[in-house]
């Protein structure tokens, strides 16, 4: 006999049917709080397959002026390659390493954020991750944005303006 218990839904009480949303005092608290990673310009963004070189990637940063590529295979984020992953894994050995794809050098399964995390989420990935670009995903794992520091600092200053 199964242990599983058939709800009829008889003696259902709605949890939140005395919820009183919490107050706020400060609009920075509450934006960052109650705003999703969506209100965070992420904005533009470069991307790259990984299959590109490593040559092409870095012209990409250079010619782009970007700190930061994602890299997406088939609308997925595979990875990052950033400009701490030419210094560090590129630089000393770039005649070896410059036909080599980009998946060879890249930062893989990086640290991201949803855009329907608390934007406080925000903060703390940046911190945690190690690097000053953190990727934005949907729901369906697809990326929609990159945040970093000023673009956060950006989204602080308009909640700031607020008062």
């Amino acid at each position: 006999m199964s242990q599983l218990q058939h709800y009829t839904g008889d003696d259902w009480v709605d949890p939140l049917n005395d919820y009183e949303p919490r107050e706020y005092t400060d609009p920075l608290e509450e934006a960052l709080a109650e705003e999703t990673v969506a209100a965070i310009r992420s904005k533009p963004y470069a991307e790259i397959s990984p299959d590109k070189t490593i040559h092409a990637a870095i012209q990409a940063l250079s010619g782009l002026k970007v700190a930061s590529l994602l890299v997406v295979e088939e609308g997925r984020l595979v990875g990052v390659f950033t400009e701490r992953d030419v210094l560090e894994r590129v630089s000393t050995r770039i005649d070896d390493v410059r036909e080599l794809p980009v998946r060879e050098v890249m930062t893989a399964n990086p640290i991201v954020v949803y855009e329907t995390d608390p934007a406080a989420t925000a903060l703390s990935a940046i911190a945690a991750a190690g690097y000053r670009r953190v990727p934005v995903l949907d729901i369906n794992d697809e990326v929609v944005g990159v945040i970093s520091p000023r673009r956060v600092i950006s989204f602080l200053q308009e909640r700031f303006s607020c008062e």
